[in-house]
């Protein structure tokens, strides 16, 4: 029996990832490089370590990390100057509340980056727990994000129903004895999501009722 909804937070709640894509896109062909979608793809949900790597092994020596990533951070905050929650997400919460379900957000992004944006769009009062890199040795893929959030809560894995947008986040949920919605935004759609207990293209799809309808079913 679901207890509890735990939801990542970039590309899922609201959907930084698309504005980070092309923000190091734009960044990289400053250096004449192309940077393909399927290399950004396999930091989302994770940390950039693999977005690195790619970089340093295009530029070599004169690679500049921090130059790089100020010029990408002065174009996202351009791209998103007016963030907005994805379609449905504060349906979701609403309607979890009303439902009695504990809810929560497992990101391997900082506490200070999610706090922020949830403050900004009005959402954070929703969230009872907020389990982020800052509270775990190892992000996504590993499952620490998971337990650490459902042990919070006190429940068991078993008993909380996921929701996320990246393969490193499903990874995570499912390693953590979770089930999982993906939810992909235009970043992740084209990904091969395997094992995975329900796919929507938005949360304003189906009512929140009907999808742990589904998946208790």
């Amino acid at each position: 029996m679901i207890k509890a909804i735990i939801f990542d937070f970039d590309g899922l709640i609201v959907d930084t990832e698309t504005a980070w894509f092309e923000a190091y896109k734009e960044t990289m062909s400053l250096y004449k490089v192309d940077l393909p979608l399927e290399r950004f793809v396999e930091c989302v949900g994770s940390d950039n370590t693999a977005l690195y790597e790619f970089f340093k092994q295009q530029l070599g020596e004169s690679c500049n990390i921090e130059e790089i990533e100020a010029k990408a951070k002065s174009l996202y905050k351009i791209k998103m100057k007016t963030p907005q929650a994805r379609e449905g997400v504060k349906d979701y919460l609403e309607e979890a509340k009303k439902l009695g379900y504990k809810i929560a957000i497992a990101s391997s992004s900082t506490k200070e980056w999610v706090t922020h944006y949830l403050n900004e769009l009005g959402l954070l009062h929703y969230f009872e727990v907020i389990i982020t890199r800052d509270d775990v040795d190892k992000v996504k893929p590993a499952p620490d994000l998971y337990l650490k959030a459902v042990d919070a809560l006190n429940i068991n894995p078993n008993e909380a129903l996921a929701f996320e947008d990246s393969l490193n986040g499903l990874q995570a949920a499912l390693a953590a004895g979770l089930k999982c919605v993906i939810v992909p935004n235009p970043v992740t759609e084209s990904l091969a999501f395997e094992k995975y207990d329900l796919r929507l293209k938005s949360m304003a799809e189906k009512r929140l009722i009907d999808v742990i309808k589904l998946i208790e079913q």
